[in-house]
């Protein structure tokens, strides 16, 4: 779970500004009761089960819609699914949630995932006509021929974009989503300009594993991990930005939840 994305929340009361998001929404996407939080934190609490967050971000900028990651499946909140890592589980479906909020999947302009991880790009396939947002890295990774592919499409066909399920995948160059957190796959970033305060979400398991720079089992660099890690306090010193760790439930559960949202 080694990846971090920066999205915008507008402060209370702030003034907005060109390039402004209006309303963030936290989503409930999924729950995994994992069973060894040594997976994430090599030789500290073997063992020791954690419970895991996981989180959609809806963003409405002006007319437009952005879904920050997807989650599980949906057909998760019916049967769950368990692993040798632990068991997924739904209470609520995306689609019910942005149902709650009068969306439908046909409004969402964009769907930009921060890697492709099961838990992030679950429910995908949901919005076929919204264009998918993917740092090209990412694309050329998760559709090399020797993975299974993570969502319909044909992945990467030599351009810039993929003809996939949505009405385009936009392949994007680091510099417009940028990579800050590789390690286990190539991952990626985005900033949208904001009025106010921003936070950088990054799904690490806790806030310990942030506070003491641990580096994953899964990762394949920890230098490159560390570098990131660098990269998310720049980003925090930067932006004035709080740390939202998407995958720790504590803090999780401390935010506004969805048909609550910040604006």
């Amino acid at each position: 779970m080694p990846v971090i994305l920066a999205i915008a929340v507008v402060a209370a009361g702030a003034e907005a500004q060109p390039g402004a998001v209006d309303r963030l929404y936290v989503m409930d996407c999924g729950h995994n009761a994992a069973l060894d939080q040594s997976r994430w934190s090599p030789g500290v609490n073997v063992g020791k089960p954690i419970e895991l967050s996981d989180n959609c971000y809806l963003i409405r900028h002006g007319a437009d819609w952005l879904l920050w990651d997807t989650g599980y499946p949906d057909a998760v909140a019916e049967k769950p699914i368990t692993s040798p890592v632990g068991t997924a589980t739904r209470t609520r479906t995306l689609a019910a949630q942005l149902a709650e909020v009068g969306v439908k999947p046909a409004d969402i302009r964009f769907v930009a995932v921060s890697h492709t991880h099961g838990d992030h790009v679950g429910n995908v396939d949901l919005f076929p006509e919204s264009t998918l947002l993917i740092q090209k890295a990412e694309l050329d990774w998760a559709f090399a021929p020797d993975k299974r592919p993570p969502f319909k499409g044909s992945g990467p066909s030599g351009s810039s974009t993929a003809t996939s399920t949505s009405s385009a995948t936009a392949a994007l160059p680091s510099s417009r989503l940028p990579a800050t957190r590789p390690g286990i796959s190539p991952c990626s970033c985005i900033c949208p300009r904001r009025a106010g305060s921003c936070s950088v979400v990054t799904p690490r398991t806790s806030r310990d594993n942030w506070d003491y720079r641990r580096v994953a089992s899964m990762n394949t660099s920890a230098e490159q991990t560390q570098a990131s890690f660098k990269r998310i306090a720049d980003l925090l010193v930067e932006k004035k930005a709080q740390l939202w760790i998407n995958h720790d439930k504590p803090q999780s559960l401390s935010q506004k939840r969805s048909p609550a949202f910040y604006d």
